[in-house]
């Protein structure tokens, strides 16, 4: 889902624009599977019971099985789902929440220093943490961001309005500047005796 063009500036344009990882969804869908399970085991050992004790605990079963689903696997894809991390050619913006939606903006001008950390596992998914320091009194966070490496970068050359910093253009591509004249000693049919 693209981020809304009318909460944009004039000539903004979004860069990139993600949720934090999967990998935060991984043990809400074990809790989702292990509670389903759990459930039906229950349910089939509940139908031995007596005549008005197997609804009732049938009954419990899966009023307690659906709090469970709600609390340990809804509310957690409702937060991935509704948490965005974008970075514009203009602002660094994230937002999360349903009920209570909090959200920070940092202009890229204000941006002091771009870092990203992750670790062996994130490393096997491809996420990791980045750390932007701005004009704020500590740097600020931002756990699970897919390709945080690339993302790294984006807002790297965001922020020093140069996309070519590091780029190399491929094979054949015309250059964008002129070549640095060759280092070196000069060549030898020019030496001075």
């Amino acid at each position: 889902m693209a981020y809304p063009d009318d909460l944009l500036s004039e000539n903004e344009h979004v860069v990139v624009h993600s949720h934090p990882h999967f990998k935060m969804l991984i043990f809400p869908f074990l809790a989702l599977i292990v509670t389903l399970g759990l459930g039906i085991w229950l349910a089939v050992v509940a139908k031995d019971a007596t005549a008005p004790w197997d609804l009732i605990s049938e009954i419990a079963i899966a009023v307690v099985g659906l709090g469970l689903v709600v609390w340990l696997f809804l509310a957690p894809f409702v937060r991935w789902r509704t948490t965005h991390f974008i970075v514009t050619t203009d602002r660094l913006i994230a937002r999360e929440g349903v009920l209570k939606r909090t959200g920070i903006d940092i202009p890229m001008s204000r941006i002091n220093s771009v870092q990203f950390e992750h670790g062996l596992l994130d490393r096997v998914f491809g996420c990791g943490t980045l750390v932007i320091e701005s004009a704020s009194d500590e740097p600020l966070k931002f756990d699970d961001i897919p390709k945080v490496e690339r993302v790294h970068t984006v807002i790297y050359r965001e922020v020093n309005d140069n996309p070519y910093d590091d780029y190399a253009p491929p094979a054949g591509a015309p250059q964008q500047t002129e070549p640095l004249p060759p280092q070196g000693h000069p060549p030898r049919g020019n030496r001075r005796r």
